[in-house]
């Protein structure tokens, strides 16, 4: 039994491992990546790691109750700034480890390194009246219990609170699940032309919202 309730809480730097493990077990259409990506720092270094480097002020872990991580929700308030920052201080800490590919993708993993050395995909005009973003993960045995609303409500509130009003994600298409939490809690689709496998997604950062669904 845990020896205290299980909460959302700021993120911690002792949380780094739990945070990378969480990332690599849910980074491929929401299940385990590791037989698609077989370093297991890759996926964190692109999709966890940096925000919880460079704003760690947004980063927030659900507690099991004994102090383990089984969840995050990460984020940015500007995708521009943002961008910007990975680029010019995230990217070179992670360069020696992953050279940026000399040609074209043949493996899967070189295709999310050419993804790491170009953060200003993040950037879309159709997502500028959604500056903020977010990326959302929880272990299996932790989902479909609430606890991803409560880190989504963390979130959400942090944002409001620093005036950001509204906010996006990017989600795989083909993860209907994910999709369909997302819109209980309110998200709608962003159209943004030529998304590949993607579908963006947006809404306000105003929780009241959320206290309505089921």
């Amino acid at each position: 039994m845990p020896l205290a309730p299980v909460t959302v809480r700021a993120y911690r730097p002792e949380d780094r491992s739990a945070l990378f493990d969480i990332c690599v077990r849910t980074a491929y259409e929401g299940q385990d990546s590791r037989h698609i990506y077989p370093d297991p720092e890759l996926m964190p270094n692109i999709f966890a790691a940096p925000y919880a480097a460079l704003e760690p002020d947004l980063a927030f872990v659900l507690d099991d109750g004994e102090g383990r991580a089984v969840g995050y929700v990460l984020g940015t308030a500007d995708t521009r700034a943002f961008a910007k920052a990975f680029r010019d201080v995230w990217l070179p800490s992670v360069t020696d480890r992953y050279p940026e590919p000399a040609g074209p993708a043949r493996t899967p993993s070189e295709e999310m390194i050419a993804l790491l050395h170009r953060p200003e995909r993040m950037v879309l005009p159709e997502l500028a009246g959604h500056p903020a973003h977010l990326h959302i993960d929880l272990l299996p045995d932790w989902q479909r219990k609430g606890h991803g609303r409560a880190l989504m409500h963390a979130f959400l509130r942090a944002l409001h609170g620093k005036g950001v009003n509204a906010v996006h994600l990017s989600m795989v298409t083909a993860n209907t699940p994910a999709r369909a939490f997302y819109d209980r809690l309110g998200f709608h689709e962003i159209p943004v032309p030529d998304p590949g496998p993607l579908t963006f997604l947006g809404r306000s950062t105003t929780v009241q919202p959320l206290c309505t669904g089921p």
